[in-house]
């Protein structure tokens, strides 16, 4: 922990692109997903990228692989949607400490080898924590607006589980990320919290947010500040945002946050906007631009990138930010540590 803090004061540190951009590249097939060990399973899998980790370990280690060659000094896991909640679309709630755990190894294992190569470098691997497919902060029933499909105390447990899996894998860092719930946030922060507490440990947690849309909120309605706010209480290694926006819809945003925080501040936006397919077009070079944009406004101090990113897009990032200084921090965040 120590290491990823004193990095931080001195150069901005770069996260790594989209899992899912890079493993639609493979075109896997239901077969595929399922491997040898779910060959005869009841449901279809397709789709359950969090599986990989267990059905195709190589191509997920060479994912991270090819991040951490692009320049990322951190990776995410391959664990999205890595709880009993997520992992219930696919009846596969029994594997969630297993694919957590082997997701966390995967990519320890390929950061070691990085760090061992260029000691002067290190690479960590953030466990990533998704905000689940459930909010429970409004109800998906417009005619029920008092019904919640999750409870606080059910999402705790089911976070509880992911982080336990993600810590004893090797994670060097807890990235809950895509929150467009600050309430699933605040359950996954006291999982984590309840964690350090019974191991007596202390590891790094980022915090990133989702604004939905203009409006400048996230879907439960909270703006910036607000949202900041929400999770100040906990001692952060950073906050910022992701995905939904790209990176100049997100500047303003993501402005206002770095002026209101002493915590470090990450973004990793898409690479544009959706076309009317679906898929994302803006180029490395385009979004490299953008970046830079953050960091002449002395906005970053962790970067990287979300949907529709790739090694290409990490690369153009890596480089432009390493002729920036990271943005400095108040007093306050190096007394949390």
């Amino acid at each position: 922990m120590s290491d990823i803090f004193k990095i931080l004061q001195h150069r901005i540190l770069v996260l790594d692109g989209a899992m899912g951009t890079m493993l639609q590249r493979y075109n896997f097939t239901e077969d595929d997903f399922r491997g040898s060990r779910f060959k005869d399973f009841k449901h279809p899998l397709k789709g359950n990228n969090d599986l990989l980790s267990l059905t195709q370990p190589e191509a997920i280690a060479e994912v991270h692989r090819k991040y951490f060659e692009a320049g990322a000094d951190i990776v995410e896991t391959n664990t999205f949607s890595g709880t009993t909640i997520g992992m219930a679309d696919y009846h596969m709630e029994d594997l969630v400490y297993e694919l957590n755990f082997e997701s966390a190894k995967i990519a320890k294992q390929v950061a070691e080898e990085f760090t061992k190569a260029n000691p002067e470098k290190p690479r960590f691997v953030a466990g990533s924590i998704g905000p689940t497919n459930r909010t429970a902060s409004l109800s998906p029933d417009v005619n029920r607006p008092e019904y919640r499909a999750v409870t606080f105390d059910e999402l705790r447990i089911a976070y509880k589980q992911q982080v336990e899996a993600l810590i004893d894998g090797g994670s060097d860092i807890l990235l809950v990320e895509t929150i467009f719930d600050t309430l699933n946030a605040k359950a996954a922060l006291f999982a984590i919290q309840e964690v350090k507490e019974e191991r007596n440990i202390d590891i790094p947690v980022m915090v990133s947010g989702t604004i939905t849309d203009a409006s400048g909120r996230t879907l439960s309605g909270q703006t910036v500040e607000a949202f900041l706010i929400s999770i100040s209480h906990i001692p952060l290694l950073s906050v910022g945002f992701n995905c939904a926006l790209g990176a100049d819809q997100l500047q303003p945003y993501l402005k206002r946050l770095s002026h209101e925080t002493d915590f470090y501040t990450s973004a990793h936006p898409n690479a544009g906007l959706p076309n009317a397919f679906g898929e994302y077009d803006q180029t490395a070079k385009q979004m490299q631009q953008l970046i830079e944009n953050y960091l002449k406004d002395d906005l970053i101090n962790i970067i990287g990138g979300c949907c529709g990113t790739t090694p290409e897009h990490i690369k153009a990032i890596a480089e432009v930010a390493s002729k920036y200084k990271p943005r400095t921090v108040g007093s306050s965040a190096v007394e949390n540590f």
